[in-house]
């Protein structure tokens, strides 16, 4: 029997979680330079487009479809029409499939969205939209069926066979997106000016605005994935805010110490490290857990956004330090803080008595997952480069994406636009 306030807090999750989707475009949009706003804001439109279209054709089913392996699932619910009727969850908090599969499309548009980032200022629209339809459907889909698809032992072989633990997508989100992001950085290469110029963020209003709608979205992330409304989905909810508002003090007072200034783009980013880090971890720690992975978040991911220059890679808008490294700590994280006191269908980590095992499952989900990740990217956007062109044209890339590709400019832009 369907229960009526499950069924409420799912769908309105999926909402939350849709919402996170323009709340990045306009993060991500505030970051780059004027003349290429909207063409930032246009892929994670463009990647809501298309990944609704696969989900309902084959990408549901293939992630939550019956197992072949524990690797995919399979096309028994083409087109969700077996879904119509049918509900998900054990009884007395079941919902209806649907509202499953709505709110699980959801994290597969934020996750590919996420990837636009590194990329930014320099990729061919065109060549971005069919990129979507192919990484979700040889790497997203995959990895989700692997981490998320829990069928008593016959599912996905991250929770069904190694046991690791990922309550919300440390694996499937974050660690993977940020792992692809590096891919794609480097396949594309380094931004005209890169180290050379100084690419500050156009617009720091619009950046705290994405950041606030993230932050609220992520409530539906982390605290919907319990699928119901009850003891787990508030204990996730709050360890989101405690890990994200830890992070972005524990950033800025990082930056203050390194640099001297405490900075807006540091308050902001610090915030996601840290819902980022929490997420695999949201319904598995207790909230002194989340502080202590939170500030942790913070001050790494800060770190971690300054090494590439040091490395020379050119991850525009720093998707592999904030989300890649923050979603590896939050999987080891939950290898040493997790307690069955706060879910029981979870495990003891190191701190808590569980000894080491669970730590090395986390350890082996997080490369298994980073390895595929990168590779299987680093091929996909190897062929479109090839074969179509992935990157845009020098002169395209300085006199700005937005006239180019859309005939369209955020601005009123006159004089020189490559000031901007």
């Amino acid at each position: 029997m369907i229960n009526s306030g499950d069924t409420a807090w799912v769908l309105a999750s999926g909402a939350l979680v849709l919402f996170m989707t323009p709340g990045l475009a306009i993060f991500y949009g505030g970051m780059v330079r004027a003349k290429s706003v909207l063409n930032m804001m246009m892929m994670s439109f463009g990647a809501m487009g298309v990944t609704t279209i696969i989900w309902v054709l084959y990408g549901y089913s293939l992630t939550f479809g019956k197992s072949h392996g524990g690797l995919i699932g399979g096309f028994e619910n083409v087109g969700l029409a077996k879904t119509l009727d049918q509900v998900v969850g054990p009884e007395g908090h079941q919902i209806p499939m649907l509202a499953f599969a709505m709110f699980q499309l959801t994290f597969a548009i934020i996750t590919v969205a996420l990837l636009s980032g590194a990329i930014a200022d320099r990729a061919k629209y065109a060549s971005w939209v069919l990129f979507v339809a192919v990484w979700i459907t040889l790497v997203y889909i995959p990895v989700a069926h692997w981490a998320f698809a829990a069928q008593g032992g016959t599912g996905g072989w991250i929770v069904d066979t190694l046991g690791a633990l990922d309550f919300a997508g440390g694996t499937v989100v974050e660690i993977n997106s940020g792992a692809a992001a590096l891919a794609l950085a480097l396949v594309l290469g380094k931004r005209d000016g890169f180290r050379r110029d100084p690419m500050r963020p156009h617009n720091m209003p619009l950046v705290l605005l994405g950041a606030g709608m993230l932050w609220f979205g992520w409530f539906g992330f982390n605290a919907g994935s319990a699928l119901s409304a009850g003891s787990l989905a508030a204990t996730a909810m709050i360890n989101t805010q405690i890990a994200s508002a830890a992070a972005s003090m524990s950033w800025v007072l990082f930056e203050k110490r390194r640099d001297g200034k405490a900075t807006t783009l540091g308050v902001a980013s610090g915030a996601i490290a840290g819902a980022v880090v929490i997420t695999p971890a949201c319904g598995f720690v207790n909230p002194l857990g989340a502080l202590l992975l939170g500030l942790l978040a913070g001050v790494a991911g800060s770190y971690a956004v300054s090494r590439k220059y040091k490395f020379g890679y050119d991850d525009s808008l720093d998707v592999v330090g904030v989300h890649g490294v923050s979603g590896i700590i939050g999987m080891i994280g939950i290898g040493l803080l997790a307690t069955v006191s706060v879910n029981s269908a979870g495990k003891d980590g190191l701190f808590s008595g569980g000894g080491t095992d669970l730590l090395v499952r986390q350890l082996i989900a997080i490369v298994v997952v980073a390895l595929f990740s990168f590779c299987a990217t680093w091929i996909i956007a190897t062929v479109i480069s090839k074969t179509i062109g992935f990157r845009a044209t020098h002169d395209d890339e300085i006199g700005g994406l937005d006239t180019v590709y859309h005939a369209e400019s955020a601005y009123d832009i006159t004089g020189n636009s490559n000031r901007y």
